[in-house]
């Protein structure tokens, strides 16, 4: 029963990001995180997909995308998109912290309506300063969380240093020690 209502619960949220999207194109959000072609983008908490084709658009065919969540549905549908559109430059990555990606090796990554949901967020931000390139830029939002408490948690680890709020977005650079 647990499998059963995890795949009516994905196939829900399917259809209100499909809504949402309609309402708010994803593109609107990924221009504040000033995404140029031939950059490396991870995707932390993907979901079904909904940012991979306008990602797509942004770092173009010298760019590459890597989609990361825990759910293996999320990571089909992620699949799916890409096989459907002939995108190559689109990897998934199946987890709920590691990424298994080179350090220094990520321009952006975008963590998006997720952080609310972790069990381990400071495993999580440790990894995505880790992957993030010397001046990469985190974007995140996550509209379970008020402003404080957002800026509080990702500036608390001194891993990350706010450097743009957007209409949609927040902009934090990766801090070197």
């Amino acid at each position: 029963m647990d499998k059963l209502k995890s795949n009516l619960d994905f196939r829900l949220m399917v259809l209100a990001y499909k809504v949402r999207d309609f309402l708010s194109p994803r593109i609107n959000v990924l221009k504040e995180a000033d995404i140029e072609p031939g950059f490396r983008v991870l995707d932390y908490g993907c979901g079904p997909g909904s940012y991979i084709l306008p990602l797509a658009e942004l770092v173009g065919n010298s760019g590459e995308i890597y989609a990361l969540d825990r759910n293996p549905l999320a990571l089909r549908k992620v699949q799916g998109i890409a096989s459907k559109r002939g995108l190559k430059n689109v990897k998934t990555i199946r987890s709920d912290c590691a990424t298994g990606l080179q350090a220094s090796s990520m321009d952006v990554a975008l963590f998006y309506d997720t952080f609310h949901d972790i069990s381990q967020p400071g495993a999580v931000l440790r990894e995505l300063h880790r992957v993030l390139k010397p001046n990469g830029t985190l974007s995140f939002s996550d509209h379970h969380m008020k402003e404080q408490t957002i800026l509080l948690k990702l500036t608390e680890g001194k891993l990350f240093i706010l450097s743009e709020k957007g209409r949609k977005t927040y902009g934090f650079l990766k801090q070197i020690s």
